[in-house]
């Protein structure tokens, strides 16, 4: 193996070091180094994961758009007079908030918030552009940054002080068009990951005493890693009246009555790539499904001097066909390297699909097809080049989708006491489902010599605010169980 054989491997197992493997697949793939000295928990974004970034954005984007909501921008800064207006959002927030306290050498006569997230600069806006039931449903989303001063340790994408995300505002005249905003968005964040990332999800709500300040109810989907913990995908949160109520939204409804607003809010964050990261990639480095890849086929022509000139000019034909086709491709046609090296490098990168050429191939008029996931290798005719790349990229990322339903099919067990939910916890990792009498304090005997919490309770009938009977008694304290709680360790 040459030295840039060597700087290019990844030298962490993903079983047994994630962290440390996670890490080195971050940096030697091109996805993101660590901020400036002094700056700790903060990230730059390289190229590579800003196109995927993209890519999940335009394709969330296009769902948002196609159900009336309309892009917009609000103020980086938040005075902290807006902040006061909603308590909650002080309580749930005010820790974590940064601070501008001076401009140039002057005293600011008030503090501005560095947003945490939107709602009380959002709100104040939506109550000036609400005054009739006609105004309504309104929705609007920005895609920005938030910061938060996590004073827990940071990981790239899954946490850092600053992120970016999207966050949706939407306006209702009732509360059952609010909660069918709420539903719809936890739809589309489902579709996100199931139809776009690859990542099955268990879809649910957060326990009310882990529901976003503020909200009478917070929707989450919930995907499962490969370490066994869990990642809050995506949330959508039903705000009830509280917001409008704090920043007057009213509007006069059809029998000229003035009424207060139902509202919502819903986000999405690039905590997502981390999720892609950790779920696709492998100990030969990044793994990128082919609805986001940036490059989602590399041509490799293989020669010796005698042949260079034919089989460049075959692959080049390739390349212009699938690019004709629409297919993202790059001829990787250097001199200075290798094939071993190319091969090495465009798996390190995540390329979901390799095409090699030599001279055989241009002799046969065939291509040589190489899936990233798992090496399978195919001959096709240059007739059907087109067609054979785009059945060949859909099964690559069924081989995605696949692997991750296997782990998560096989990761949530069920335990009848707090026993067994350490137990099971402690031995598998994954989700372990409970019933539950709802009530925060049989949490803590899980949480705190587990580190594990409550992180969904499923929906459980067409309704999801209707709940079952259960004629079962909680695991932790014997009381009638009231819901099924899913506890796992979480990022």
């Amino acid at each position: 193996m040459s030295d840039d054989d060597q700087e290019l491997g990844i030298t962490e197992s993903k079983s047994h070091n994630t962290g440390e493997w996670y890490a080195e697949v971050v940096q030697k793939a091109g996805l993101a180094d660590y901020g400036p000295e002094g700056m700790s928990g903060f990230i730059v974004t390289r190229p590579r994961a800003y196109a995927v970034w993209e890519r999940l954005q335009a394709f969330l984007d296009a769902k948002f758009k196609s159900t009336g909501v309309q892009n917009a921008y609000f103020p980086l800064f938040i005075p902290e007079s807006y902040l006061e207006r909603e308590k909650d959002i002080v309580e749930g927030f005010d820790p974590e908030v940064a601070w501008v306290t001076e401009a140039g050498t002057a005293a600011l006569d008030e503090r501005l918030a560095v947003r945490p997230t939107s709602e009380s600069i959002i709100t104040p806006y939506i109550s000036q552009w609400v005054r009739s039931h006609r105004d309504l449903p309104l929705r609007v989303n920005q895609w920005c940054s938030v910061v938060r001063w996590e004073a827990t340790e940071t990981k790239p994408f899954f946490r850092t002080k600053e992120f970016l995300w999207q966050e949706g505002h939407t306006a209702h005249a009732s509360a059952e068009d609010a909660w069918s905003e709420t539903l719809m968005r936890l739809d589309q964040y489902e579709s996100v990951y199931e139809d776009c990332l690859a990542i099955p999800v268990l879809r649910g709500q957060k326990p009310d005493h882990d529901a976003f300040p503020g909200a009478e109810t917070t929707t989450t989907v919930e995907a499962l890693m490969p370490d066994g913990k869990s990642v809050q995908g995506a949330t959508s949160h039903h705000l009830g009246q509280s917001f409008a109520e704090a920043f007057d939204i009213t509007y006069v409804d059809t029998d000229e009555t003035d009424r207060t607003a139902h509202t919502t809010s819903w986000g999405l964050s690039w905590r997502a790539l981390g999720a892609l990261i950790m779920t696709h990639a492998d100990e030969q480095g990044l793994v990128l499904p082919p609805t986001v890849a940036p490059t989602q086929v590399v041509v490799v022509p293989i020669w010796q001097e005698d042949t260079k000139a034919e089989v460049h000019a075959y692959a080049e034909a390739i390349t212009a066909a699938l690019e004709d086709a629409g297919i993202r491709v790059d001829l990787d046609d250097r001199d200075e390297r290798n094939p071993g090296f190319k091969f090495n490098e465009h798996e390190l990168n995540g390329i979901p699909l390799r095409v090699e050429i030599g001279p055989n191939e241009v002799t046969d008029e065939e291509l040589t097809v190489v899936h990233r996931p798992d090496g399978e290798r195919t001959v096709e005719a240059r007739a059907d080049v087109e067609a054979a790349v785009e059945s060949h990229l859909e099964a690559v990322y069924a081989k995605l989708y696949a692997a991750a339903e296997e782990t998560l099919d096989g990761a949530v067990r069920e335990a009848d006491d707090r026993a067994a939910i350490l137990g099971t916890l402690g031995r598998h990792g994954g989700y372990v489902k409970t019933p539950w009498c709802g009530d925060e304090a049989c949490e803590e005997p899980i949480k705190e010599p587990m580190a594990a919490e409550i992180v969904m309770v499923p929906f459980e009938s067409d309704d999801p605010l209707v709940t079952d009977d259960h004629d079962e008694t909680c695991a932790v304290c014997d009381a009638p169980a009231e819901r099924t709680a899913y506890f796992a360790k979480s990022y």
